[in-house]
């Protein structure tokens, strides 16, 4: 869990989550799987340098001495790594964000990924899927579009009730995480002052997250119905923040209490 990621709720900005790989049909696990997204802690690469830019990418913003720790590793070690990192593009480093009062001392410095550092991950079929929705979009308008990113969500939805229904005392807004990381999200919960924080550590597809919003507001819609509070998008990766971050701004036991488990949602279904 990254506290230090808690943001304060702002204006919110526009985020869209991963699709898959409509021109083929496949479903968004087979679609991140093939990517080579690290789902689960697995790597297609078992190298160091793979190892600590999977622990950034699904940690977030990280000291060297949190990598270290998280990977069995010197803190000389990982340094020299993210040394390396940093010269070649891959990382970049920055004060650690520190809400309220701060200690003495200089603030810790955190390595978070670039846009060169998620390629990596990412590098084919971007330009394939945003081809594909665009001409969608020219075939089938804006409900096509709107079809695309309702059914995309409701494989989210489908997880999300599993793990309720397995364990309906479960923290809520802790379930619609896990339901992201199976997903490829790489998703965590945070404490905030008036609720949660849910924090996606990775985007699938940022690229096609940026010419799509539609995919965004589905995603966004979905969590307001599940946890039965209005939610607020405070920071997106498709955005060029590190985390796509989203405020739930109630407390979670009135959310259990409000809604134990919604009626599933028939909105959008094809």
């Amino acid at each position: 869990m990254e506290s230090s990621d808690a943001l304060t709720p702002a204006d919110a900005t526009p985020a869209v989550q991963s699709l898959g790989d409509v021109a083929s049909g496949q479903s968004s696990a087979d679609f991140t799987l093939e990517r080579g997204t690290a789902q689960h802690g697995v790597v297609p690469d078992g190298s160091t340098r793979q190892r600590v830019i999977s622990s950034i990418l699904h940690n977030g913003p990280s000291t060297a001495a949190e990598l270290a720790d998280r990977l069995g590793l010197t803190a000389a070690a990982v340094r020299r790594h993210l040394t390396t990192l940093t010269e070649d593009g891959v990382v970049e480093s920055r004060e650690q964000r520190v809400f309220g009062a701060r200690g003495r001392g200089r603030p810790s410095r955190v390595f978070c990924l670039t846009d060169s550092g998620r390629a990596d991950y990412y590098t084919a079929y971007d330009a394939l899927a945003i081809a594909a929705l665009r001409q969608l979009a020219r075939a089938g308008g804006p409900d096509a579009l709107n079809a695309v990113a309702q059914a995309r969500v409701d494989d989210i939805e489908a997880r999300y009730r599993t793990l309720r229904e397995q364990d309906p005392r479960r923290d809520p807004v802790e379930a619609l995480a896990e339901a992201l990381s199976a997903d490829g999200y790489a998703a965590s919960t945070v404490p905030a002052a008036v609720g949660q924080q849910i924090c996606q550590h990775n985007c699938p597809v940022a690229e096609v997250a940026k010419a799509f919003p539609q995919m965004c507001e589905a995603e966004t819609q979905l969590f307001s119905e599940l946890l039965g509070s209005r939610v607020q998008r405070l920071a997106t990766i498709a955005h060029g923040d590190g985390v796509c971050t989203t405020h739930v701004p109630i407390d979670v036991d009135l959310i259990r209490r409000r809604n134990p488990l919604p009626p599933q949602s028939t909105s959008g279904k094809l």
